[in-house]
């Protein structure tokens, strides 16, 4: 194959990529064109594979369509990555683990507190009958009402977040990313660096050491300095 064959061919597939992250972001064309700072019609020509945005383009919609950058150097479509099926199943599996996690956190809270349903129906104006199909997790507790049972019950709605399943997994991951976000500038170098990775697992293992065996791991560090 010719290098202008492969380069037409490349151009194609990127304006299928380009098209496919830009509607999977909700995004307009113009929005696209917009923040590029190129005219629509260019930005048109994209997707349309007459032309290919530069590099630093690549970059800069990767960062405002929340894509990696690696999508557009692939040959799989967003919606390809995963079944939209499997996607749906996992999503009503995780809504169920949660809704019965979140009943069950709810009735450890109030039992906690030491008041009855009876009660705790009284003070905050919901049915007996609904509170306890909350926490049998036979139904899910509408997000307005669950901040009054637990602002009732003095608790914290962070404890209720996040959970187990694809859906915990991934707000985990965006509040990890967020935090490494916060870090100096070195330290974000320091762990992206795939070669740094032995030191941050050492670092690991150390945070989890029983106190007076991480002083004996200390102690020895200092007679071999010494």
């Amino acid at each position: 194959m010719d290098n202008e064959l492969a380069i037409t061919i490349r151009m194609k597939k990127l304006a299928v990529l380009l098209r496919d992250a830009r509607l999977a972001a909700g995004r307009l064309p113009a929005e696209c064109a917009t923040a590029l700072g190129v005219a629509l019609e260019e930005y048109k020509r994209y997707e349309n594979g007459e032309a290919a945005p530069s590099l630093p383009e690549l970059e800069a919609l990767a960062y405002y369509l929340d894509v990696p950058a690696s999508h557009f150097w692939g040959s799989r479509s967003l919606s390809e990555s995963d079944s939209g099926a499997a996607a749906a199943d996992q999503i009503a599996q995780s809504l169920a683990m949660r809704r019965e996690a979140i009943g069950s956190a709810l009735a450890s809270l109030r039992e906690a507190r030491g008041k009855t349903i009876g009660e705790l129906s009284e003070v905050t104006g919901i049915p007996a009958g609904e509170l306890e199909s909350y926490e049998s997790g036979t139904t899910a507790v509408p997000a307005p009402r669950l901040e009054v049972l637990v602002r009732e019950l003095d608790g914290s709605l962070q404890d209720f977040t996040g959970g187990a399943g694809p859906v915990g997994d991934w707000i985990r991951a965006r509040s990890n990313i967020g935090q490494l976000l916060e870090m100096p500038a070195e330290l974000q170098e320091f762990v992206c660096k795939p070669f740094n990775r032995p030191y941050l697992e050492i670092a690991h293992r150390l945070s989890t050491m029983e106190v007076n065996k991480l002083r004996n791991v200390a102690e020895g560090i200092l007679e071999i300095t010494l």
